[in-house]
């Protein structure tokens, strides 16, 4: 039950987000487009968190409640592919370990390799899949090869404290499996994307390899609609826009994390909506919510 004065509270923080509160005052950023649209958005009752930096400078461009630990969905899928780099380090032989996959690593939704005939893949190639589709059989045998454990102390090593792979991906989820496949806040999650971009995590070996998988994916349905790129070859820049993201999608999640290369500028962003998705206008309204960020950075960095 919400009070008078908590309605009225929630009334003038959605205001202020309205009026673009958290926004940068530098002359020459303007994303109201997208302060807007957030604003709407949690007058809706949708929660919200984004945050955008620029690459060059580390400077905040924007953020709304960019501490609040969100659920992301697929995007801890990519701690899993930092531990995943870091162990073929120096080691090329051990992209060519085949893995098999086993009748406890079914799982439905995202991916291809469920619908392959092939049993078995090399572990890079799984990394692909991963990188492309958000396999999440994948994923699965993955995180059976590499354990849950190694991508925790992995996280933990990179000093990330909001941001978490918690489980296995899973049709179903119940009392006693984690309620999230990962989580993860913007100020964390844009870090770790600037931190790639520049071959900061771990090594330039690492970080260019998991940029390498990341840069295959196909969805751009969220944020990275805006940005006019072809969604099945986008790998090399693209009227100068060069783009690295990933996303998460589940029952009333959507998140993005990604970085951004124009030829004025590049960004690295994150958002995420935690919302009812009882009606397909929900889920509509956060799509375009998302996607009119992505034009205030498209904008700022073109």
């Amino acid at each position: 039950m919400v009070t008078s004065s908590q309605g009225s509270e929630r009334r003038a923080r959605h205001s202020d987000l309205r009026r673009g509160k958290h926004r940068t005052e530098e002359p020459g950023e303007n994303f109201a487009r997208g302060f807007d649209a957030l604003g709407e958005l949690a007058l809706a009752g949708v929660q919200v968190s984004a945050r955008a930096t620029d690459l060059a400078t580390g400077k905040v461009l924007f953020s709304v409640d960019d501490h609040v630990v969100m659920p992301t969905a697929s995007i801890g899928k990519v701690l899993l592919l930092v531990e995943v780099a870091s162990r073929l380090a120096g080691d090329s032989s051990e992209s060519f370990t085949v893995l098999d996959r086993a009748p406890r690593d079914a799982v439905g939704d995202s991916g291809i390799w469920q619908h392959m005939q092939s049993p078995s893949l090399p572990l890079a190639d799984l990394a692909a899949l991963i990188g492309a589709t958000s396999d999440n059989l994948a994923t699965n045998v993955l995180i059976r090869h590499v354990g849950l454990e190694a991508v925790r102390s992995r996280t933990e090593a990179l000093g990330l404290t909001r941001t978490a792979l918690l489980d296995l991906v899973r049709d179903h989820r119940g009392p006693d499996d984690a309620p999230q496949l990962s989580i993860g806040s913007a100020k964390e999650l844009t870090w770790l994307f600037a931190s790639l971009a520049r071959g900061e995590i771990v090594s330039p070996e690492v970080s260019q390899r998991v940029v390498g998988w990341l840069s295959l994916n196909a969805d751009l349905s969220m944020v990275a609609s805006a940005f006019g790129l072809d969604p099945l070859a986008h790998r090399t820049p693209d009227h100068n826009v060069l783009l690295m993201n990933k996303t998460g999608t589940d029952g009333g999640v959507r998140s993005e994390v990604g970085v951004l290369r124009g030829p004025r500028a590049s960004v690295s962003y994150a958002v995420s909506m935690y919302y009812a998705d009882t009606m397909i206008s929900s889920r509509l309204a956060v799509l375009d919510g998302m996607r009119q960020v992505g034009l205030d950075l498209l904008e700022y960095v073109h």
